[in-house]
């Protein structure tokens, strides 16, 4: 393992029926992101249950952060040696679910857990209680990442709040939808280019009840280039991320130009 070095996985794929047949089907993927010489897989937004499902069915299938899917997946992480970053329903005792994500070592150990903190429309409303906290940048194998969910990476706040941070790659677990290409088109290499990050953007694809998702799962360099995008179907897309050229990016970054005392 080179530590200047990150080799990710974009599963981008369509929603199982049940959880047990996303649970199989992501034991599979895993393997064969393992074989490609993958660290980490970055899944879809809530990739475990499925996005559009319903207010009852969100509330019937929640969990705590450390429930029997957590658990599923981290024997999976243990199984293939590969890092898992994944979404699910997070009980919340206060309100509706969370709309979460987790990323869990290679060790099973999970290392972060985030929720959604900008909603979408009356599907998430519907659904979910907004995430109460800002993103966290946490350590691994030599690497500072951050997670954000699908809506949260078309606001400039949550990503700058990152980079603020130190972050060095943002993972963002998504289910966009196929008339907003304009996320993947000007939005992800923005946001790259702005902050000097990698943007890793894992994409639904396929149907959903009536919901078309757009696929184009993306990784953007940190001068915002496109390094590398999928298409409209399912594809395991394997991309290496390189400290190198996130140092280079960083020597022509505005941010140390902030006028902070403007607000």
């Amino acid at each position: 393992m080179n530590a200047n070095t990150l080799t990710l996985a974009l599963w981008q794929c369509s929603y199982a029926a049940s959880a047990a047949e996303a649970l199989a089907r992501l034991d599979t993927t895993a393997s064969k992101a393992r074989e490609q010489g993958t660290e980490v897989l970055v899944c879809p937004e809530m990739s475990l249950t499925g996005y559009q499902i319903g207010p009852a069915a969100v509330a019937a299938l929640a969990e705590p952060a450390d429930g029997a899917l957590a658990q599923a997946v981290a024997t999976i992480a243990q199984r293939h040696r590969i890092a898992i970053v994944f979404g699910y329903p997070e009980h919340n005792a206060q309100g509706k679910p969370y709309n979460a994500v987790q990323f869990i070592g290679a060790d099973g150990v999970r290392l972060a857990n985030y929720r959604k903190t900008h909603l979408f429309g009356h599907i998430d409303r519907a659904q979910f209680s907004p995430g109460p906290q800002a993103p966290a940048v946490f350590a691994w194998n030599g690497w500072r990442l951050g997670l954000l969910i699908c809506y949260d990476i078309e606001f400039p706040e949550p990503a700058r709040s990152l980079a603020l941070q130190g972050v060095d790659a943002i993972l963002v677990p998504t289910a966009n939808m196929l008339d907003f290409d304009e996320v993947q088109r000007v939005l992800l290499p923005a946001r790259a280019l702005e902050n000097r990050v990698f943007v890793v953007y894992a994409n639904a694809c396929g149907k959903e009840d009536e919901t078309t998702y757009g696929g184009l799962s993306t990784v953007c360099a940190p001068m915002g280039e496109v390094l590398m995008q999928a298409g409209r179907d399912e594809q395991l897309m394997v991309a290496t991320l390189t400290l190198s050229t996130l140092h280079a990016a960083r020597a022509t970054s505005p941010l140390p130009d902030r006028r902070t005392d403007l607000g």
